[in-house]
């Protein structure tokens, strides 16, 4: 396995994660300042406001603050930036409108802030103090506030892998730590671990032991929003950061792409049950709004690609249109890299020729630094090494793209820009059962930094042809010896099945069927069978 054990107790931690093995949260930086200043702000009952971002990420790192906040009788305001208004983060419209609206004495900004300079500098002449709690790449300077936590601002910090809300969680240990107050954190984990898996960081650290108990947590929530929302989104018990990246996340994140995030966010704090029906609906008929733009988008998108991109040429993909909406760009363009297996970068533009874009990367190319190579085009832009935003003028679109291309040239190595399946372990069909199933299971959350592990089966025959299921997928009988599997190919049905006998590569699940649980198996790959060595 991929994992890089040093010690069997490192395997025991991995195994068998725990929340008493969560590290003190005052080793981030500046945490210390940031509470401070958060409890010198509650008995004279000064004017909160925390300021949000309208992904997952940052609604449920809102949802979390205000809740502990509330615990110790404060009553903050929360304010989230309209997105086709006013843009990502502390925007200079943004601050205005919350400024007008709230007039806020502290301003605590969550998944955003770091490179906020100009905003912050602005705030604090006006009698704001400002707290930021974020996990973006900072940038050469910082801005001058009370606080800024972010581990990613000390490279010594070994907490890069935490996204927003898990900062704000440690947020709320340390003000636990400092000032105890009746609050059940650990109830809590549910936000973390929605926050943890839709923002696609790393799954390894503490990252792993929030998104375990996390999950744990929202099977037994008793969020009433979270539990209509699961119903809407016909999530099963247990839950699985599959659940969470491809159910909840998308209905969550649905209205603040289109829209505004508020539904979001007041879904997770209603208590009344009647308008966390309403609010669930409202997010799945989003979603499906979303999902039909994207798709609109993506096919015209694929049209200019294919019409330019050249794979021996082109170490990366740079497309973009007038009127495309930027709120589903971040999804179009993962599905580019995936179709591709180029960093890309996917850009809309307003009438006014303003654009906004997203972009993806591939492992090997950190997004920031080869933006860096580029910021003499854009307007501004920021983000992860994976992840990242930025906005420019229409007319520099013809040399960003070049300049990008050119600087994923540079950083980009022959072999990271040949796709290839990385494979675990080899396994025969007659080693495939419950019992190595469970043990599978303890493997468990698979996502970004932790995937699932994939195997290889060597000789395998179809025992006929494959069904083919919505015009996509294959489903198979397969045989292997004398032991028989089914198995199912998503999206494999526009692919060129080569001769048997077959390699293949795959993985597997617990799939419940009448009460039984049975071990699914899932095609990534085939082959034609390499001969015995």
């Amino acid at each position: 396995m991929r994992k890089g054990f040093a010690s069997a107790e490192e395997v025991e931690t991995f195994l068998r994660p725990r929340l008493s093995s969560l590290s003190d949260p005052f080793l981030l930086p500046n945490m210390e300042r940031a509470v401070k200043r958060i409890l010198a702000a509650l008995d004279p009952q000064e004017r909160i406001v925390i300021f949000g971002d309208y992904d997952v990420d940052g609604v449920t790192s809102l949802a979390l603050l205000a809740e502990m906040l509330r615990a110790y009788g404060a009553t903050p305001d929360l304010f989230l930036p309209l997105r086709m208004e006013e843009g990502y983060g502390l925007s200079r419209e943004s601050v205005d409108r919350c400024i007008e609206q709230h007039h806020p004495q502290l301003l605590i900004a969550v998944d955003c802030g770091t490179s906020s300079v100009v905003e912050i500098a602005d705030l604090t002449e006006r009698g704001v103090d400002v707290i930021a709690l974020d996990h973006h790449e900072p940038k050469a300077d910082l801005p001058g506030c009370v606080a800024i936590v972010n581990p990613k601002i000390n490279p010594q910090s070994p907490f890069h892998y935490l996204c927003s809300v898990g900062i704000v969680f440690k947020l709320c240990h340390a003000l636990l730590k400092t000032r105890p107050v009746e609050f059940d954190l650990k109830s809590k984990l549910d936000l973390v671990a929605l926050g943890t898996v839709a923002d696609i960081v790393p799954l390894h650290g503490e990252n792993r032991v929030l998104v375990q108990r996390g999950a744990m947590e929202i099977a037994r929530t008793s969020r009433i929003g979270l539990k209509k929302l699961m119903q809407v989104a016909g999530v099963q018990l247990p839950i699985l950061p599959e659940d969470i990246g491809y159910r909840l996340g998308p209905r969550l994140n649905a209205a603040g792409r289109l829209n505004t995030a508020e539904k979001s966010l007041r879904l997770l704090l209603t208590h009344d049950e009647g308008e966390a029906s309403v609010l669930a609906a409202d997010l799945d008929r989003h979603n499906r709004e979303r999902q039909e733009v994207e798709k609109q988008i993506f096919d015209a998108a694929i049209e200019k690609i294919d019409n330019q991109f050249d794979a021996t040429r082109d170490a990366a993909i740079v497309t973009g249109a007038r009127g495309w909406h930027p709120g589903v760009l971040g999804i179009v363009t993962s599905r580019i890299v995936r179709k591709y297996h180029r960093p890309a970068i996917v850009i809309g533009f307003d009438e006014n020729g303003v654009g906004k874009g997203s972009g993806r990367s591939i492992e090997g190319l950190n997004l920031v630094q080869a933006l860096s190579r580029c910021a003499d085009r854009l307007d501004k832009f920021g983000g992860h090494e994976m992840a990242a935003g930025l906005a420019l003028r229409e007319e520099n679109f013809d040399l960003f793209a070049e300049t990008f291309r050119n600087a994923a040239r540079d950083l980009l190595s022959e072999e990271a820009l040949q796709p290839c399946v990385q494979l675990d372990y080899e396994l025969a069909f007659s080693e495939i059962d419950i019992e190595f199933l469970r043990w599978h299971e303890m493997l468990q959350p698979f996502g970004n930094g932790n995937p699932q592990p994939l195997f290889l089966a060597r000789k395998v025959e179809p025992v006929a042809p494959p069904r083919v299921v919505n015009e996509k997928h294959l489903i198979f009988r397969l045989r292997q010896g004398n032991r028989h599997r089914r198995a199912v190919y998503f999206n494999g049905a526009p692919n060129q099945l080569p001769l048997a006998p077959w390699d293949i590569a795959f993985r597997i699940r617990a799939d419940e069927y009448e009460g039984e649980t049975l071990v699914a198996m899932q095609i990534e790959g085939v082959r034609t069978a390499e001969p015995s060595q």
